[in-house]
Formats: structure tokens, C-alpha cells, sequence
């Protein structure tokens, strides 16, 4: 059985297939994404779970939010250190560690609520447990897509990996929803522990060939080794840069949807974010012939644009029906650019820097968007919503201005070399 998923050859060099869904045609890669779509929504389950447990455990607004906080919190402190230590080790071993560790904070955390045990430090307490291994995981699990998708099937495979968490966004806090009216928020921590066994299922039978790996014994040194790598590396400076420009800009929309769908209530917020997301999984399906008629940047440009047009829109609309139009549109421009920035944070390194070059995209990417949230929140309970995303996509289209220069053009050559000449 574990035969059955070996990596494609990294030799193959065939004629690219424009096929969305090309990549689920690999064994492999179809094994690995079926997997993740289940781990995603119990994910999200997670997240509906404690937040919902924290209202019933005190009214507190500050503990409230500090749920959010526990969950990002990690993202700043430890991902660097995991994006140089996923290039020093086994990946495959090491995401099997990471994935033990978070199926043992949901497991416990559901048993501690089912007995009635848990309080709201408890609970911060686990959500950042949970919080640290995902963030810890991340750069190693984005690292393997080159590993587990043959090289024409890259794209796709990257576009399908952010369609499969969009798929998660639109069918987990519903799911987790129904599952906490039913019984409480214990049981769908438990099944959220449940949700990483197909992974961690497929990482014991994947047959990794022998891969680089940073040629350093220490953390500190393959850290340092990381960062100096950036500091001189162009075509790192251009996804760094057009990435930071981006989240910071475009965090608005997702960062105040939950005002804007205010009038119609948690249920209407729910819908509104499960329309982003099939958004998304529809623009991941576009995708491939896009990329045969634009470029890389030409691609980034129209879809940012969308977007910003998506985001003023979504500050005036007062319907439901056109605003879940706006959010279809938002979520298929989003894939667009997501998918790109991703695909060329995995090809701008060799596969012995990928992880510490993902870990610092992932920084970028999710700080800036952190960052965003917090200074939108603040200018729109100063000028009200409208104004605030007017705003937002003034930056976004002025984004695309400042950071001309900085071209991504590079992501369309061949994937740097990523295995062993052993």
C-alpha cells in the first residue's frame, strides 16, 4: 500500500496541462488534497468552537478577542525558526510531529470541555497550542507541493491547495455550526482532531525520495543562512514586497465583513463568507487559461484591480443578493493573486531554502494582513465602513503603482531543481 504514493519523477518534463484540475489526476497530490480538505474544515470547525465556547464561558469582549489574538499570536513568534528548521530535517517526519501535536491540543481540549473542566484561560491556553503547531507546520506542508505534484502540474496544484482552504471557509463554520447546536463545542474539537489522521494517514505511506537540505547543523546558522539569502536575492525582494503591499491594503474586506453583513445577522455572515470562498474555487478553476493569455504580473494587476473595485463596492451595496456578488467576484480575484504571489514564494529558492524563503512569505502574508485588519478597524470607527473601504482600494490601486518595478515575471521559468543529485 505505501507503494502506491511515491513522488512523481522529478525528471518529467512534459507539455504543460492547462487543466485545473490536472494535479487531482495524480495519485499523490489527489491523496494529499482529499486529506487536507477534511483537515481544513475541521479547522474551521475549531475556530467557529472557540469562539462560541468563550461567549458561553464569559462575556468578557477582551477574552473574546483574545481567541483571535491566540491564534495569530504564533505566526510572529516561532514561523522563521519552523521555516529553517523544515529545510535542516525530513519533512515528511517533521510534519507527521506537528500533526501528532495538534491532534493531541484538540483531542485534549475536546475531552477537558466534554467534562466540563475547561475555563477561558484554558482555553486561550490550547487555541495557541493549536495556533503554534499550525504555524509551525506551515512552511514545511507548503514546501512538499513541489514534492507531491509533478512540475507542469505545479500552478494548479498550489491554486487547488488554496481552493481546497476556501472550500474549508465555505463549508466548516457551518458544519461546526450544526454540530455545536446539536451537542456542544467539545465534540467538534474532537473532530477536528479526527480531521488530521487522513494526513497524518498519508504522510506514513508517502515514499519521499531523498531530497536537499540546508547544509548546517545548527537552527541559529540555517536562520541566519535564511535571512542573509533574502537580503541578496532580487527575486525574493519582488514577492516580499508586492505580497506585504498587497495583505496590508486588502485586508479590509474580511477584516470588517462581519459589520457589513450585520443586518443580516450570523446566518447572512456565514453565507456571505461561504460565497467568498466558492468565489475563490471558482477562480481557481479559471486560472489555467488565464495564465495561457496574461503573464504573471499582467495576471496580479487585473485581479488586484478587480478587487479593489470589489472592495469599494462592497462599503456601498445595501442588498444582500448584490453584496453576495461582490464577495463571488472578491473571492475569485483573491485566488488570483494568492495563487501567484504562492506559486512564486515556492520557485523564487531552491528546494535546500524553501522552507525558510515560505516561512518569511507566510510572515508577510499574514502579518501584514494582522496588521491591516487592526488599522482599517481603527480609520472605519473614526469614518464609517464606506469611507474606510474607499480607502482600501485607493491603497490597493496605489499599491500597484509603488511596486511597479518589482516584477514577479520570473514565476513563470521552470521550478528551481528540488531534488538531489543522488
Amino acid at each position: 500500500m505505501a507503494d502506491s504514493l511515491r513522488a512523481p519523477s522529478p525528471g518529467l518534463r512534459t507539455q504543460a496541462n492547462h487543466s485545473a484540475l490536472a494535479p487531482l489526476r495524480e495519485p499523490l497530490f489527489r491523496s494529499l488534497w482529499i486529506a487536507a480538505v477534511i483537515s481544513y474544515i475541521g479547522k474551521w470547525m475549531q475556530m467557529v468552537g472557540a469562539a462560541w465556547l468563550m461567549t458561553q464561558l464569559t462575556d468578557s469582549p477582551f477574552m473574546v478577542g483574545l481567541v483571535q489574538a491566540s491564534i495569530m499570536l504564533p505566526v510572529f513568534l516561532v514561523i522563521l525558526p519552523a521555516g529553517a528548521l523544515a529545510d535542516m530535517v525530513d519533512r515528511r517526519r517533521f510534519l507527521l510531529v506537528t500533526q501528532a501535536w495538534m491532534v493531541a491540543a484538540a483531542g485534549t481540549l475536546g475531552i477537558l470541555t466534554l467534562l466540563g473542566y475547561v475555563t477561558p484561560w484554558l482555553l486561550v491556553l490550547f487555541t495557541f497550542l493549536l495556533g503554534l503547531g499550525a504555524v509551525i507546520n506551515d512552511p514545511a506542508w507548503q514546501a512538499i507541493t513541489p514534492e507531491v505534484a509533478s512540475p507542469q502540474n505545479h500552478a494548479n496544484a498550489v491554486a487547488l491547495n488554496s481552493a481546497a482552504f476556501n472550500v474549508a471557509r465555505a463549508v466548516g463554520p457551518a458544519v461546526g455550526g450544526f454540530i455545536i447546536a446539536a451537542t456542544n463545542s467539545g465534540v467538534a474539537f474532537l473532530m477536528n482532531a479526527l480531521g488530521f489522521s487522513g494526513v497524518i494517514l498519508f504522510l506514513y505511506r508517502w515514499k519521499r525520495p531523498s531530497y536537499e537540505r540546508a547544509q548546517t547543523g545548527r537552527l541559529t546558522e540555517s536562520l541566519i543562512a535564511g535571512l542573509r539569502y533574502v537580503r541578496t536575492a532580487p527575486m525574493v525582494h519582488c514577492v516580499l514586497i508586492r505580497t506585504a503591499t498587497f495583505s496590508t491594503a486588502a485586508s479590509s474586506l474580511l477584516a470588517l465583513l462581519p459589520v457589513i453583513a450585520r443586518p443580516y445577522g450570523a446566518s447572512g455572515y456565514g453565507l456571505l463568507l461561504g460565497v467568498f470562498g466558492l468565489g475563490a474555487l471558482a477562480g481557481a478553476g479559471v486560472l489555467p487559461r488565464l495564465r495561457m493569455r496574461l503573464s504573471v504580473d499582467a495576471l496580479v494587476v487585473g485581479a488586484i484591480i478587480l478587487f479593489a473595485l470589489a472592495t469599494f463596492a462592497a462599503g456601498r451595496i445595501q442588498t444582500f443578493v448584490w453584496l453576495s456578488i461582490v464577495l463571488f467576484v472578491a473571492g475569485m480575484a483573491w485566488i488570483g493573486i494568492v495563487a501567484c504571489l504562492n506559486v512564486a514564494a515556492q520557485i523564487m529558492t531552491p528546494s535546500w531554502m524553501r522552507a525558510r524563503a515560505i516561512s518569511m512569505y507566510l510572515l508577510v502574508l499574514q502579518g501584514g494582513m494582522a496588521l491591516g485588519s487592526a488599522g482599517w478597524g481603527a480609520l472605519a470607527t473614526k469614518v464609517g465602513v464606506p469611507t474606510t473601504m474607499l480607502c482600501s482600494a485607493i491603497a490597493l490601486i496605489a499599491g500597484l503603482a509603488a511596486v511597479r518595478r518589482y516584477r514577479l515575471t520570473f514565476g513563470e521559468t521552470e521550478i528551481a531543481p528540488s531534488v538531489s543529485a543522488d
